[in-house]
């Protein structure tokens, strides 16, 4: 067994984004990294899309979109982060719409570091807007404090694929923002609306909420999948989500951060605005089972992962099918 003595404190955050509102998003950001810090967090992992809002660009017109997207890394957003992590000596990731080159637009991630570095992923199954395009590559960087971490936004980390080749990569933290829980779906074995009454009395009946945000359409769904991507690849792995009204859907919340044997470290259930708050040690990650599985594999069987089937369908098409 290693004695490393890596360690890292993370946090990851839950939160109710206002819609095209980055000003009221960030002013959250802000207070929840001071927080962080304070703790003596060196990473803090805000959710997908939480600083221009998500669930809402759907509906908007190209125009609007225009007006939303910011460019990275010389918008204000990115500028702001930037500041903010030098502001407290902190790792920061955060998440908006990003207007690219050629009047190309992404669904991508931030990670700002203390000396003002700054890592950008742009989501590799993006659905949110007929001309919110794919991002085509995967995002692995080293923190300052001694891990390599990477970045798969939401619908990303669905694919194995994706989140193998981020541990291949050597990323030992998997960032994972979403904005996900209680989705529709035609699917009776997967998630389902939660109704927006319930959210509104979650004060006067917590009972029933608390019911939806650990069922099969928050937390019950999550430990489905969730912990298998922290396991097979031996890495841990921080899951932000939204919290609350999205647009017509309730985000379920439920932040938590995984070890590299899928086990949950801190987590929260809360309907609210909340963060949660957990210590990594490195010497998990040696022996951790994903890694010794890692070097079992066998690449030479793997070809046809690469190819072609003929039933591959655009993220878009598939998710408005669902």
């Amino acid at each position: 067994m290693s004695s490393s003595p890596r360690q890292l404190r993370v946090a990851s955050v839950q939160f109710e984004s206002a819609p095209a509102d980055k000003e009221a998003n960030f002013l959250k950001v802000e207070a929840f990294t001071a927080e962080a810090a304070a703790q003596g967090v060196r990473l803090v992992v805000f959710p997908e899309g939480c600083i221009s809002g998500y669930w809402f660009v759907r509906n908007l017109t190209l125009p609007q979109l225009a007006t939303l997207a910011e460019p990275i890394p010389s918008g204000l957003s990115t500028q702001r982060l930037i500041a903010l992590a030098r502001r407290h000596s902190i790792s920061v990731g955060a998440g908006w719409f990003e207007a690219g080159a050629s009047g190309k637009f992404y669904n991508s991630y931030v990670v700002a570091l203390p000396d003002g570095t700054v890592h950008c992923h742009r989501k590799l199954h993006a659905f949110e807007h007929e001309a919110v395009r794919s991002g085509g590559e995967l995002t692995v960087f080293d923190l300052p404090d001694g891990f390599r971490a990477g970045v798969l936004i939401c619908y990303d980390c669905n694919l194995i694929e994706n989140v193998r080749l981020t541990a291949l990569r050597g990323a030992e933290i998997l960032i994972a923002p979403h904005q996900t829980g209680a989705v529709r779906s035609r699917n009776p074995h997967l998630m389902g609306l939660i109704e927006r009454v319930v959210w509104d009395n979650r004060h006067r009946d917590p009972a029933a909420i608390q019911r939806e945000f650990l069922g099969d359409k928050g937390r019950g769904w999550l430990m489905r999948w969730l912990p298998s991507r922290a396991h097979d690849n031996g890495m841990f792995l921080i899951f932000s989500n939204g919290v609350g009204v999205d647009d017509d859907e309730i985000r379920t919340g439920n932040a938590m951060i995984l070890d590299p044997y899928g086990r949950v470290l801190a987590e929260t259930s809360a309907a609210a605005d909340a963060m949660v708050v957990a210590d990594l040690d490195g010497s998990l990650l040696e022996n951790a089972t994903g890694r010794l599985w890692l070097r079992a594999r066998r690449p030479e069987l793997y070809g046809p992962l690469t190819q072609r089937t003929g039933q591959e369908c655009d993220t878009r098409e598939l998710k408005f099918q669902e």
